[in-house]
């Protein structure tokens, strides 16, 4: 397709299907999963196509077997309308006994899972797919490469022309595909309608009790606000209670919070578990954070320039772009993105830890001397708490920022690098 724009998730589907015989890519509704599916697919199912989606369910009943053939990979599209074909697919696998037959797209919608018989141990693998990184849009140069942090290159250096309200503009923009052909106006309105479309329908339709759209808009104001910390569910039911005339129960709110972990708009970042010199006791709560950034703008109803007036806002919401990309260069290398924070208050931002038992250290930072200096005394000091007779040395330190003209190695090994220069 002439119009298809490179993601890095396409080699690790390539990885997938070379591994197992289905793949399922998961992900966060208009983040490109069934386009990036198609590429690879080479023949193809749409089961929400209103033409054939009846006559699809109707031979379901008679002969399932028969959706299945096809040139492979075949894609399922939308596969959670039928739930049945699970198994069927499963069964088609043990009876070719061949890798990259199926790939399995979905919505926001998780899938009937009363339906489904078999948990697809050794014939399904999962992918997990998320919006643009801004290597992905286009917005970053590249010039300095996770991959190569943790293999140990010490001679890459990058500039850096993107301002302040650049990084704004990207951060309320959010990594959508649909939002990259358009206008600045039009793309900014690409995630408002993303969220609209979360509280008038696809929260309720995840959970048929959970009806209230303006509770909804509360929980997501309130989650904008705690984002990048370890607040419990109790402080978000006291945050939104005021508001709420009958009030609801903290089981509600855990429902309404599990809904939208499930369609991909929120996800939390779990703990960092490291072998230290000393024992401190580590804090094991997950951080909250929205899949994309622009979740957070879209929930407070602030656009690029309330950001740059508000620089403490602006902070925290650019930490969640961060991550989101850290995430998805992480994953191209077989590596996850962790928080640590510990009971002294020492934390971290992100531990980017590879299946290897390799590690990296990193502070995220709109920008400033201040700032920097305070990130710096971080990173050493977690790293001199760090038993590397256990874990070994980080295989880098490196602050993420949002400004400064040029990605570098200073003389004390630690990498300073604005978040336009990265990639996987």
């Amino acid at each position: 397709m002439p119009d298809y724009r490179k993601r890095i998730v396409d080699t690790q589907l390539e990885y997938r299907l070379e591994e197992m015989g289905a793949v399922v890519i998961e992900g966060p509704k208009w983040c490109g999963k069934t386009t990036t599916a198609e590429q690879k697919a080479r023949s193809i199912v749409y089961l929400s196509d209103p033409q054939t989606r009846q006559q699809y369910l109707d031979m379901l009943q008679v002969n399932p077997g028969v959706i299945l053939r096809g040139e492979a990979p075949r894609l399922i599209d939308e596969w959670q309308i039928a739930p049945q074909l699970w198994d069927s697919i499963r069964s088609e696998i043990d009876r070719r006994r061949l890798t990259g037959q199926f790939i399995l797209t979905g919505s926001a919608v998780p899938p009937e899972t009363d339906k489904i018989f078999h948990s697809g141990t050794g014939r399904y693998a999962w992918l997990t797919m998320r919006t643009m990184s801004l290597w992905e849009s286009g917005d970053s140069t590249g010039e300095i490469s996770l991959r190569n942090l943790f293999d140990g290159k010490t001679d890459m250096s990058g500039t850096n022309n993107r301002t302040l309200d650049d990084i704004a503009y990207m951060t309320c923009r959010g990594g959508w595909p649909a939002s990259l052909s358009l206008n600045e106006r039009a793309s900014l309105r690409v995630a408002v309608n993303y969220y609209d479309a979360i509280v008038r329908a696809d929260v309720s339709r995840t959970n048929k009790l959970l009806t209230s759209s303006e509770t909804l808009k509360r929980i997501l104001r309130s989650y904008a606000r705690i984002q990048g910390t370890q607040t419990p569910a109790t402080v978000i039911l006291d945050d939104i209670s005021p508001a709420e005339s009958s009030g609801i129960s903290i089981n509600t709110l855990h429902s309404y919070l599990k809904a939208l972990r499930d369609i991909f708009v929120t996800e939390d970042m779990p703990s960092w578990n490291p072998n230290l010199k000393s024992k401190t006791a580590i804090r094991t709560a997950d951080t909250r954070y929205f899949s994309d950034p622009s979740m957070a703008t879209a929930s407070l109803g602030i656009g690029p320039n309330d950001l740059i007036n508000d620089l403490k806002t602006f902070g925290l919401i650019f930490e969640t772009l961060c991550v989101r990309d850290l995430r998805i260069y992480a994953e191209a290398i077989d590596g996850t993105v962790y928080h640590y924070r510990d009971k002294t208050g020492l934390e971290c931002d992100a531990v980017i830890h590879l299946r290897n038992g390799a590690y990296g250290l990193v502070e995220i930072k709109l920008g400033g001397d201040n700032a920097i200096d305070h990130a710096t005394a971080t990173l050493t000091k977690l790293a001199e708490r760090i038993d590397r007779q256990k874990m070994g040395q980080p295989a880098f330190m490196m602050i993420l920022t949002a400004v400064g003209s040029y990605a570098y190695r200073r003389a004390d090994g630690i990498w300073i690098v604005p978040i336009c220069c990265l990639k996987d």
